[in-house]
């Protein structure tokens, strides 16, 4: 009896759903800014739709012009976390611009990929 408890106890924990990362939208676009006010801000939405809590162990931006800034404590199941992201085109070249964040959490898919865009008039 004690083994057969055991054993649905153990089948239970190992068939919980994993943590899993949903954002709202994966991009974003600035539109068209002037180059006098070059630093533009925008923030990523999500919610842990698995049953795990999740973690986001690194955001990491294509370039040093773009700085990610996120929810750092555990998100539970069901929660809403943010990532904002900071793009300053001070001392670029005016034109199209497109970086890439990539997000890596503990979740049930590990990596995911984030995208700004905009065009930074002179």
């Amino acid at each position: 009896m004690i083994i057969a408890m055991t054993m649905v106890t153990l089948t239970g924990a190992f068939a919980q759903k994993p943590a899993e990362i949903k954002f709202e939208k994966l991009t974003h676009n600035f539109g068209t800014f002037s180059e006098s006010e070059p630093v533009q801000k925008c923030t990523f939405s999500f919610t842990n739709v698995g049953g795990q809590p999740l973690v986001i162990n690194q955001a990491v931006a294509s370039c040093g012009c773009t700085v990610p800034e996120y929810t750092k404590t555990p998100i539970k199941p069901g929660e809403k976390g943010t990532l904002t992201v900071t793009y300053n085109g001070k001392g670029k070249f005016p034109g199209h611009f497109k970086k890439t964040i990539t997000v890596r959490t503990n979740g049930a898919v590990e990596m995911t990929r984030l995208y700004i865009e905009g065009n930074m008039k002179e």
